[in-house]
């Protein structure tokens, strides 16, 4: 299964962990998921704590359970303020296999031959999606620019790419 909602991604992973820690740890602890988030995390609207209910989800740190969300432990056992290395990894295998649209943004990455801009990484797109006959009405070009950037900003973050002046770089790519 895949996620489509996408926060705006944070300047660290700090934000990250903040978030993970203000789930409940059992499910049907807290009747409100979205307000507690808003209460004790920088998410400021409901809005944007549902979407990043929804994107922990496909990151597996959250749980949806028919009592409510839970928090889902990290892989290392700790709730410290930054991932570990093996928590990045497994952040970034979940960001790349169950957030919609990741797995191609970062295969544009890994098949260009120096950095893409965020144009030239919606243009790709763009021709992907078109060469694999999955063309439907698409929404605003805006719209597709911004969830890329954002995208974009994720993988930076859990080190799948890196900022290269103005564009974007594959770790993978710039690895070999």
């Amino acid at each position: 299964m895949q996620f489509k909602p996408v926060p705006e991604p944070p300047a660290d992973r700090t934000l990250l962990a903040t978030v993970r820690r203000a789930l409940p740890a059992t499910a049907g602890a807290v009747d409100d998921c979205c307000q507690r988030l808003v209460d004790e995390t920088p998410l400021e609207t409901r809005e944007t704590a549902a979407t990043w209910l929804t994107f922990l989800r496909a990151l597996e740190v959250a749980s949806e359970e028919p009592a409510g969300f839970r928090r889902r432990d990290a892989s290392s056992g700790t709730e410290s303020d930054t991932p570990d290395d093996r928590d990045r990894e497994e952040l970034g295998r979940a960001f790349r296999e169950r957030v919609y649209g990741a797995e191609t943004v970062l295969t544009v990455l890994e098949r260009a031959d120096g950095p893409r801009t965020v144009e030239e990484v919606v243009d790709a797109v763009r021709e992907q999606r078109r060469a694999d006959d999955r063309t439907r009405p698409s929404r605003a070009t805006e719209h597709r620019r911004e969830r890329i950037e954002r995208l974009l900003g994720w993988a930076v973050m859990f080190d799948l790419a890196e900022r290269d002046g103005a564009g974007y770089r594959s770790i993978r790519a710039s690895e070999t």
